[in-house]
């Protein structure tokens, strides 16, 4: 049976008629670096979503590092549950606020794919080899745009590859006064403050489930402001944006000045007693050789790479050789790092039979 309606235009409809006038209708894309022809279902965002989720390095994902490193336990964090429960904040914002949520989720899920095993101490070493420099939400957006489906990349949208390369804020200001670092989209705006709220509570959990940490050790007037409790904290968080950008009329994402500076008490609390611990920088040095040694030897055996990707279409652009190795490399799973290290590296049992 052939339908004369068209459900992408009654959902954009739907959009026009509900969303708030700041949020971005996907009518209104900026469209794909390639055009392309709008579905009958779908809209572009949805499309871009969908992408996403069904694209090789967000499978990877399961295996990469959040903090801890090849965790045994069933229970900590990987970089698929991060940005799953970025979605998941991001959303819970997007919609309270009025926003797209379909371009929300976009960002969100997409926002890591560049991500190296190992977590940030495999960006760092990257960073501190690689000519060029490296980081992940610069290679999350090389992912989408040149190296997934063989060459091709995903082809998403703009709104969601902005989203994308502005994510990222490291120890910087949370949500920036400078347009430069702020996504051009409300949507991208409330991934990026997203990805802090679910990192500095999920980082916490699990270093309080590893016992690098202890309640008792969490600063009084953070738990004062923010809350004793994993679900405490993050429901202070995100009802304060909601609230605080709803009396602006959503001209800027932000949050009340008590607990923004409580935000940033929590994460300068997570860099010094936790990502910079003597247990885990421990191994984390360990993590930085592997990744180190590999890079060293795929640069002097790059014929061992194997072709996942299209050479003459990926790096006609002038990239080298270096940056086919950097792309495989970043492209690792944990497993598949110290699978590729011990094959090399260390030497094999010989087995007479």
């Amino acid at each position: 049976m052939r339908y004369n309606v068209i459900i992408r235009q009654q959902t954009q409809e739907i959009e026009k008629n509900t969303l708030h006038p700041r949020a971005c209708l996907s009518a209104n894309t900026r469209g794909r670096q390639t055009p392309e022809k709008e579905g009958d279902i779908r809209t572009c965002f949805q499309r871009d979503r969908d992408r996403i989720i069904h694209c090789k390095s967000f499978r990877r994902l399961k295996h990469k590092t959040q903090v801890f490193l090849a965790p045994k336990g069933d229970h900590y964090r990987t970089r698929l549950t991060h940005v799953l429960e970025v979605a998941q904040i991001s959303r819970t914002i997007a919609r309270a606020l009025r926003l797209n949520e379909d371009l929300t989720e976009a960002i969100a899920l997409g926002h890591d794919l560049g991500h190296t095993p190992f977590g940030h101490a495999g960006e760092a070493v990257l960073r501190k080899i690689h000519p060029g420099g490296f980081d992940h939400y610069v290679q999350s957006l090389r992912v989408v745009d040149v190296l997934e489906k063989n060459g091709s990349g995903l082809n998403l949208t703009y709104e969601v590859r902005n989203g994308i390369i502005k994510h990222s804020k490291g120890m910087g200001k949370i949500l920036s006064d400078s347009p430069n670092d702020m996504a051009d989209t409300l949507e991208g705006q409330v991934v990026r403050i997203s990805d802090v709220i679910a990192y500095v509570n999920h980082d916490l959990d699990d270093a309080l489930r590893a016992e690098v940490i202890h309640k008792k050790d969490i600063p009084d007037d953070i738990s004062s402001v923010l809350g004793k409790s994993h679900s405490k904290r993050i429901d202070t968080m995100v009802r304060d944006l909601i609230y605080n950008t709803l009396e602006t009329g959503l001209d800027k994402i932000t949050m009340s000045d008590g607990i923004m500076a409580a935000v940033n008490q929590l994460r300068s609390f997570l860099y010094t007693k936790v990502y910079e611990s003597a247990k885990l920088k421990e191994e984390f040095h360990k993590a930085e050789n592997i990744v180190q040694s590999l890079y060293t030897y795929y640069a002097e055996h790059a014929g061992l790479i194997p072709n996942v990707i299209d050479k003459d279409k990926a790096y006609a652009a002038g990239d080298g050789l270096l940056t086919h190795v950097c792309d495989f490399i970043a492209g690792m799973t944990d497993r598949f790092a110290l699978m590729n290290f011990e094959k090399i590296f260390i030497p094999q049992r010989w087995t007479v039979f």
